[in-house]
């Protein structure tokens, strides 16, 4: 019988680097660096380089889906 692999060997994606970011949001690099500086998203600062969590990303898009309707700044 096949059965789904849920083995811990699987190379699950957490985070993302800035450039991997702006590619996932369809955004340039600096547009993430002024919403994190807005704290729009917010990086983790775990490495030396700041690093988005997935779930960050997917949080943003879930809230600025919610408030698109409402008048506010741009991006």
């Amino acid at each position: 019988m096949n059965s789904p692999d849920t083995s811990p060997n699987k190379n699950v994606i957490l985070a993302l680097s800035r450039e991997e970011t702006a590619r996932a949001l369809g955004v340039s690099a600096i547009t993430v660096d002024r919403l994190a500086k807005r704290g729009l998203i917010r990086p983790s600062r775990a490495i030396r380089r700041p690093i988005y969590p997935v779930w960050e990303l997917e949080r943003f898009l879930r809230d600025s889906a919610q408030t698109s309707g409402q008048k506010g700044d741009p991006l």
